[in-house]
């Protein structure tokens, strides 16, 4: 346990210290974020193209309330507090939202392998020490999304 912790709180130029690949990831989020926000949603436009214009995904709604609720997000004149039934609601939605990210997730994936990006390389981009922790991940995220038999989701 001591090795571990040392290697985590060791100094980043440490030469006799093997990198943490999930250190290194959580300091290019900053970075990924500028870049991504820099070329793709420079604009107004841009930006929306993401959400839906006039309805609130899942993922959008339990990020509201929960912005509400701690004060990140102020709540404009006339608006109601949010309430437990509202809590509920985003509480509710909590495992929807979660689902649709496994499947963005699991497709950003496809679309890396199909661009010709390496197990390793998206090992690299999620913070994962080893090639087979990717496809690992990987195929954890298909088993969650495959459709049920009956679900209608047969091609």
């Amino acid at each position: 346990m001591a090795a571990n912790s040392a290697r985590n709180s060791g100094p980043v130029d440490d030469p006799f210290t093997p990198p943490s690949p999930e250190q290194e990831r959580r300091h290019r989020v900053h970075a990924s974020l500028f870049r991504i926000a820099e070329r793709h949603a420079a604009t107004d436009a841009q930006r929306a193209r993401q959400v839906h214009p006039t309805v609130l995904g899942p993922h959008e709604a339990v990020r509201l309330v929960a912005f509400l609720l701690s004060g990140a997000a102020q709540p404009e004149e006339g608006e109601p507090e949010v309430d437990r039934a509202d809590l509920t609601a985003a509480l509710s939605l909590v495992p929807r939202a979660r689902g649709e990210l496994d499947e963005l997730e699991a497709g950003l994936l496809r679309m890396a392998r199909g661009r010709g990006m390496t197990w390793q390389d998206i090992a690299f981009g999620l913070g994962l020490g080893t090639q087979q922790a990717a496809r690992q991940r990987y195929e954890r995220l298909v088993s969650r999304t495959a459709p049920e038999d009956g679900d209608g989701g047969g091609a």
